[in-house]
């Protein structure tokens, strides 16, 4: 990546003589500091260098027992109260005498006080650990240090997810900060086969990512291929969950993903279950699940709790919904421009009586009446609160009104907008390509009529049944057809019988409610 450098005076107030000149930031590294020494002083000179006098980073010098002690921490993100009385005072008020073969060791188990402890023998890692707020602890003759866990990161309290809200279940949701995270999924998996993988992405960032997955449900070449995409991950910094989606999305031409997301720690445990690989980032309030099919996208936690028959509907409603949102807007333009004959003749009547008082021809109402919506929705989701209310009154009220008595949108088109943008909202997880779609299939349906939305139609379907990731077909198990994963998909069967059937995961047989291999027994 390269950003350009103008003559000048840049942001900072420096002013740059030479020409315009590009930078490769992709070459720029961290200056290394290698292995630990064993002068402490010259420790804590080496990170005051590296943060180049940063007011944040404290180095404070103690002896205990005639010994330099260097201590080094990040202020703001350590408890300054639990250094003071479980490593400072302690180790400085010592008096007895230090063993000679381990004083690292004798310090770390009789003097200090806390169970989050190790020793670094890198300098490098040590001040890595030092900005997620530990307290490095060196000691003069020592070429390692102790890391002492003295975390007191800020982080927002635990709400209900905004994203994802339901009706029945949990009003916990995913924070910012992994250990709770963690926490919040360890208390929902109550079983030693919840395993946890930690690996570190970005080269300056440095974002750890916990591989979440259940032993003996998860499918070997399925975590091993989510492993070696992450390790092989080329990126500077990973702010998001977004960051990480394209590296294990391989179907990046396609409208639709495999890669889930989740707000809410009991939907990600109940994913885990299911024998899928799951993905908490540090600093995002969203989990990432793979692989993911496109009946999920119609499937809540609300639906398992409730009877099985009304689930049932409720997914019925929702994929109504979604194929009325893509395609509604298309037919009703193909019908207006080369149907007629299949609206009712007091229905084409007043069609014709209000579309000849406006400007446009269907298909181009139909395209700016579907921008305005999105602009509109797009500044109600960006603007505070308070106003964004405020703009979808206008949008909705002051827009739509004026348009029609101005003679710019037909009423019947502001009607097919409406009820499009509501259907669109119920399925939230596949608004993006639903936009996307809604926008062709009205291209298509004001120049070919009915039988291009036919065909694309088709070739919709044929896209979405051809996309298969990690081993899992998209439209499973609806093609190919599975009766044993069938029994949850748009029916679903009751809680006893979803736990008691064998179901069929990518090749991997297993029991829902032992968790083990069937294959194997």
């Amino acid at each position: 990546m390269y950003i350009l450098i103008k003559k000048g005076k840049n942001i900072f107030g420096d002013y740059v003589t030479e020409k315009n000149t590009f930078l490769n930031i992709d070459n720029l590294t961290e200056e290394s500091f290698g292995d630990i020494r064993e002068n402490a002083v010259e420790n804590g000179r080496l990170i005051k260098q590296a943060f180049e006098g940063s007011f944040d980073i404290v180095v404070k010098k103690g002896y205990c027992n005639g010994k330099c002690v260097v201590f080094a921490n990040c202020d703001g993100l350590c408890n300054s109260q639990k250094i003071a009385d479980n490593a400072i005072r302690p180790i400085l008020s010592y008096k007895g005498e230090l063993p000679e073969d381990s004083p690292l060791d004798f310090i770390a188990d009789r003097i200090i006080c806390g169970t989050e402890q190790k020793k670094e023998t890198s300098l490098d890692n040590a001040i890595m650990q030092l900005l997620r707020g530990t307290l490095l602890i060196f000691l003069e003759g020592q070429k390692e240090c102790i890391i002492f866990g003295v975390q007191n990161i800020p982080e927002r309290a635990i709400t209900e997810p905004d994203t994802e809200v339901q009706e029945f279940g949990s009003r916990e949701g995913f924070t910012e900060n992994i250990k709770t995270n963690l926490t919040l999924v360890r208390k929902r998996l109550c079983t030693t086969n919840f395993k946890i993988e930690m690996l570190e992405t970005g080269k300056t960032g440095k974002t750890r990512v916990l591989i979440c997955y259940m032993k003996g449900r998860v499918n070997p070449d399925t975590l091993e291929e989510v492993r070696s995409r992450l390790q092989g991950l080329n990126i500077d910094m990973v702010l998001g969950a977004g960051y990480l989606r394209k590296t294990l999305d391989t179907k990046r031409k396609s409208l639709f993903t495999m890669v889930g997301e989740t707000q809410r720690p009991d939907t990600f445990a109940a994913k885990l279950c299911e024998g899928k690989v799951g993905l908490i980032i540090d600093g995002t309030p969203f989990a990432l699940v793979v692989p993911r099919l496109f009946i999920e996208n119609f499937q809540t936690l609300d639906d398992y709790v409730n009877r099985p028959f009304y689930a049932a509907f409720m997914r019925s409603v929702r994929i109504l919904a979604f194929l009325i949102s893509v395609f509604l807007p298309g037919v009703f333009v193909s019908i207006g421009l080369f149907h007629q004959e299949m609206l009712p003749d007091d229905m084409l009547y007043n069609i014709v009586i209000m579309e000849s008082n406006t400007l446009f021809t269907l298909t181009i109402e139909a395209l700016i009446i579907h921008f305005i919506y999105e602009i509109v929705r797009e500044a109600g989701l960006r603007m505070p609160k308070t106003v964004g209310h405020a703009i979808s009154i206008v949008g909705a009220l002051v827009i739509g009104d004026a348009a029609v008595t101005a003679g710019l949108i037909g009423a019947p088109m502001l009607i097919v907008v409406a009820l499009t943008a509501i259907c669109s909202l119920v399925s939230s997880d596949v608004y993006q390509p639903i936009a996307i779609l809604r926008i062709v299939f009205i291209l298509i349906g004001g120049s070919t009529g009915l039988y291009g939305i036919v065909i694309g139609a088709a070739v919709f379907v044929i896209s979405l049944a051809s996309m298969t990731d990690y081993g899992v077909p998209f439209l499973a198990p609806l093609t190919p057809y599975d009766k044993a994963l069938f029994r949850d998909s748009v029916f679903r069967l009751s809680n006893e019988k979803l736990g008691a059937r064998i179901f069929d995961i990518n090749g991997l047989k297993m029991t829902k409610e032992e968790g083990k291999n069937v294959n194997d027994a």
